[in-house]
Formats: C-alpha cells, structure tokens, sequence
C-alpha cells in the first residue's frame, strides 16, 4: 500500500492547465511530431535516447504525452504533499473516531498512510477513479485527436490567456512534473532502501 500513498495525495489524477490538441494523423512519427505537440525544452530537447516516441504512431505518441502529464501532475501534488506532511503541517481535528490529523503529522508520510482507516483509504482511491473516468470518457479521445487530459476539478477557463503564454506554461508545466517524478521516486527510495539516496539518509521524513 506504500506505492498508492503517492497517488492518495490527489483528489484528481488531472490537474493544471489545459492543454492544447494533438493532430491525429497516421504518419510515420519523427522529431517534428514531437515538436508540434510542445514540451521540447532546454537543456535536453526532445531527449529520447530509447526511440520510444518512434512505437506506434501518432496516437501512440498523444498516449505516451498524456501519460507524462498526468504522471507529472500526480509526481507534483506527491511531492509537495510529502513535504508538507513530513514537515508536521496537518489540519485540526480527528480523521477518524481514533485517528487524529495531529497524529498523522508525527508520522512518516507512509507509515501515515497506512494509519488511514481502509475507509478512508477508499474513500481517496475512488475520487481519483471518478476523476480519471472523467479525464478518459470524452466525445473525443485525445488518441483520436482530442485535447490532451484536462482538469478535472475545480475546472478554469484558460481561453483568455494568450497562446504563447499559455504555451511557456505547458513547457513549466512538462519541466516542473519531470523533476517531480525524480523527486518522489527518490523520497521512496529513500524510505524503502536505506542509504539509496545520500543526501536524504538519516532524515526522520525518510
């Protein structure tokens, strides 16, 4: 139940800003489809040693970005819910009939967790699926064409942002998740092997 915790710390699996569409064409993929759908930033520009952007075609490649982002927003709500957690900030009051939010904060994060009553634990897991059903349960699937996952709740209206705005945005966006992911998979590393990330090792949140 650890590996879920990461994922219990967001009401909905789609959050942030909303993206732009990808084309659905059957074409061979190459550098330049991975430049129309964005995310192509400095210092590694469309790094993909392994050629995986090259399986499939280009709904592959739309499924492949969804996936990033809503690895990357979920990577971003763990990691700063970690954080949070670890540093002993917590709402007043009771959780349960017997488990206090005060007594969580005293806790590392996934011992935490596994504190939560199974039905609150339920409770977490089942929003999260109503909030991916939402995301996948469009007119258009973004593997056909559609937009990529868009916010789930609460919804905003980003129409009015200018296009190249919105644009640096979606680039943060891809660049902040990223680190994210690095982030959180040490955290876990961190806490389940002793001594696999250094600059955490005797940390009492790890």
């Amino acid at each position: 139940m650890k590996t879920v915790f990461v994922t219990s710390l967001l009401v909905a699996s789609a959050v942030a800003f909303a993206p732009s569409p990808v084309a659905k064409s059957k074409t061979a993929l190459s550098v330049t489809n991975l430049e129309i759908i964005g995310g192509a930033t400095a210092p590694a520009r469309n790094f993909d040693p392994l050629r995986i952007s090259q399986l499939g075609d280009d709904s592959t490649l739309a499924w492949f970005r969804a996936a990033e982002l809503k690895h990357s927003r979920v990577a971003m709500l763990a990691t700063t819910g970690y954080l949070v957690q670890a540093a002993g900030f917590h709402f007043p009051g009771m959780l349960s009939s017997d488990v206090s939010f005060e007594s969580l904060s005293a806790m590392n994060p996934f011992d935490a967790w596994e504190a939560v009553p199974d039905a609150g634990k339920a409770q977490i897991i089942g929003t999260i699926f109503v909030a991916e059903l939402t995301t996948e349960s469009k007119a258009q699937h973004y593997t056909k064409g559609g937009p990529l996952p868009e916010i789930v709740f609460p919804k905003f209206d980003f129409s009015n942002i200018d296009s190249d705005v919105l644009e640096k945005k979606r680039c943060r966006e891809l660049n902040n998740g990223r680190l994210a992911m690095i982030a959180i998979m040490s955290f876990i590393a961190a806490n389940n092997i002793e001594g696999s990330v250094p600059l955490l090792a005797g940390n009492a949140a790890f």
